[in-house]
């Protein structure tokens, strides 16, 4: 029996980004592009005539824009939406409201490059919309896919040599779809001298920093998009850059971050594998993990790992996940020691 395909309305004023979308979600057998639109108004005939499983929507579009769409969808006919938005950084800030509104994931517009850049769109593009059709607006089930991942080995390097001791806590954190507000629940909730933060959130390059820059001014603790050589100290929440892997190092007792390119690992740059399995070597059981809602099983086995090193680790529960796909994957494999609500997760990790 041939499953159904996740049906996708695509809404942009651009005719081109409207074909080029659709031959993207189309490579994917998966999916089914059912109608596109101009413009919001044009977007709910469509709507009336058959309800998509995923809308993408731009934010920058004539009659009516995408946040006052988006608000009003989400009021009257609560549909998963994906931000598709341009690569601007000044428009990152009103695409991160549209999260606070309802959206479940932003994606960048695709756009010609190397055939490599292309295909990595590709993925990223996809996932958001399976994630999204999996999100907990409905009861629906997020779409399995078998694709062949790249382990966190082609990123991290081997440590060459014995590290000082130290007794410093480091706090890991992973998140995927649903995360943007689940972060903001959680370092919402922590004092100001909480230990060293390391984040992944899988987001595109930009949205990072503007992210980085809301969260700054809303937490006691300090928040910033991470460069190479950041030390991790108490107080302060580093997130990996858009489009970039971040480790975790060492020298003797200072932590540090590294930020590398590198392919995509368990379809995601960055990913929560590579950091979670440098926490594990080089923080060991200095270190605490956290998994928070997201599609797919980026992080679980780094969960493992750092639980195997003699790291605390905690899973978001199922309950209050918008996409219970990489907490249930690190549970599933033996990698959480808790299993914790969404507002029990900064308790825990004091």
């Amino acid at each position: 029996m041939s499953q159904q395909k996740i049906r996708v309305l695509v809404v942009d004023d651009s005719a081109v980004v409207r074909q080029t979308l659709r031959e993207v979600l189309e490579s994917d057998p998966e999916i089914e592009v059912i109608a596109t639109a101009g413009d919001p108004f044009v977007a709910a005939e469509r709507i009336a005539e058959q309800v998509p499983d995923v809308i993408t929507l731009d934010i920058e579009m004539p009659r009516m824009d995408g946040l006052t769409f988006l608000k009003k969808l989400m009021s009257q006919h609560p549909i998963p939406v994906v931000i598709c938005s341009s690569l601007a950084e000044e428009g990152a800030q009103s695409t991160l409201k549209a999260l606070e509104y309802g959206a479940v994931d932003i994606i960048t517009k695709p756009k010609m490059g190397t055939k490599q850049f292309l295909e990595d769109s590709r993925i990223e593009i996809c996932n958001a919309v399976k994630a999204a059709a999996g999100a907990r607006l409905r009861n629906l089930t997020p779409s399995h896919t078998v694709e062949p991942k790249l382990n966190a080995d082609c990123i991290l390097s081997q440590a060459t040599h014995a590290m000082a001791e130290t007794t410093e806590k480091v706090v890991a954190i992973g998140a995927s779809t649903g995360g943007t507000e689940a972060l903001k629940a959680v370092l919402e909730a922590l004092p100001a001298d909480t230990p060293g933060i390391v984040i992944v959130q899988h987001m595109p390059e930009l949205f990072t920093r503007a992210f980085a820059q809301r969260l700054d001014g809303l937490c006691a603790i300090s928040v910033k998009e991470a460069e190479t050589n950041d030390t991790v100290i108490r107080g302060r929440a580093l997130i990996a850059p858009g489009n970039h892997h971040m480790l975790l190092k060492r020298s003797g007792a200072r932590y540090y971050v590294e930020i590398k390119d590198g392919p995509l690992v368990c379809r995601h740059r960055p990913s929560v594998d590579v950091l979670f399995r440098s926490a594990a070597r080089y923080a060991g059981r200095n270190a605490l993990g956290v998994i928070l809602t997201g599609m797919g099983d980026d992080g679980a086995r780094g969960m493992l790992e750092m639980k195997q090193a003699g790291a605390v680790t905690i899973a978001q529960d199922e309950a209050t996940c918008v996409v219970f796909g990489m907490p249930k994957e690190a549970i599933k494999l033996g990698g959480a020691d808790k299993i914790l609500p969404l507002q029990a997760v900064a308790r825990a990790i004091l």
